[in-house]
């Protein structure tokens, strides 16, 4: 599908009356899982991903081509538009984060995520205009032919600012983001102030605000236009694995042996079977070259 239509199709579901809630994956099985459910678009993790291979998450130790090639798994397997949680961009300079947007399109994703992350623990949020500068370069390389997400992260960075929080995603809505995020606003009061602050322009809420988890329809209400689940499914399943393993650990494996049948999961596979015969476009690409 060409960029431009692939772009037109996934920011109509979130223009439409409520929206989409856009759970995310982390492997090939539980992509298949979320299509299967009826999901209408999923998104990878950066979490769950740096999680699956033994790395930690925001320090810049999963490269552009691992989320690339994760990404575009997920799109192969599901026919589904797949948006990218890809982090700072991959790169250093505004112009890096351009080449990774210009990737993500060349592998057929849908959506590209740029937070304002440094990657660095000692200043985890980067200055303001450094911030809105690589989003613009994002939305710059798209060109309508994926939808990009401005995202700040000063609610998880320990820098409780709505006020920031708010001039930030204003001004990455300025620069031309087709949606926009801040995860965990303190309450829904301050997600009502983001609303109404970048509206016209859609926010994407991971979960719920911070102090209390709300319904699917509680964040319809309050115009909430994309709903993803950031890692939350992924330690879900983590959390059956622990239990699991206590329970192996106490000697009792009937408890241990329990999850989908392996004819749920023989299934689930044959269905994405076709889908992965289909190579990346950035391969497809080269091969015209």
């Amino acid at each position: 599908m060409p960029g431009s239509e692939l772009y037109e199709q996934f920011m109509a579901l979130h223009s439409r009356d409520g929206g989409l809630v856009m759970p995310n994956a982390w492997d090939g099985l539980s992509a298949l899982l979320l299509a299967d459910a009826g999901f209408e678009a999923i998104a990878t993790s950066s979490v769950a991903l740096a999680a699956t291979l033994g790395r930690p998450d925001g320090r810049h130790q999963i490269t552009r081509d691992d989320h690339l090639e994760h990404a575009g798994l997920l799109g192969r397997l599901t026919g589904l538009p797949v948006n990218g949680d890809f982090e700072d961009g991959y790169g250093e300079t505004p112009d890096d984060v351009a080449a990774t947007v210009e990737a993500a399109v060349e592998y057929g994703l849908a959506g590209i995520g740029i937070e304002d992350t440094s990657g660095n623990p000692g200043r985890p949020i980067r200055d303001f205009d450094e911030a809105v500068e690589r989003v613009r370069s994002a939305v710059d390389a798209a060109k309508g032919r994926i939808v990009v997400t401005g995202r700040t992260d000063n609610f998880i960075q320990g820098r409780p600012d709505l006020d920031d929080t708010i001039r930030r995603l204003t001004a990455f809505a300025e620069a031309g983001a087709d949606v926009l995020y801040a995860p965990y606003p303190p309450d829904l009061d301050a997600l009502d102030k983001i609303i109404t602050a970048v509206a016209p322009t859609p926010v994407n809420v991971l979960v719920s605000p911070s102090d209390k988890v709300l319904s699917v329809a509680d964040l319809q209400k309050a115009g909430v236009k994309r709903i993803s689940l950031g890692p939350w499914l992924y330690v879900h399943a983590m959390g059956a694995l622990e239990e699991a393993t206590k329970a192996l650990v106490a000697g009792d494996l009937a408890s241990a042996a329990t999850g989908i049948s392996f004819e749920r999961v023989g299934e689930l596979l044959a269905r994405g079977k076709n889908q992965t015969k289909t190579k990346p476009a950035i391969d497809r690409k080269k091969e015209a070259d």
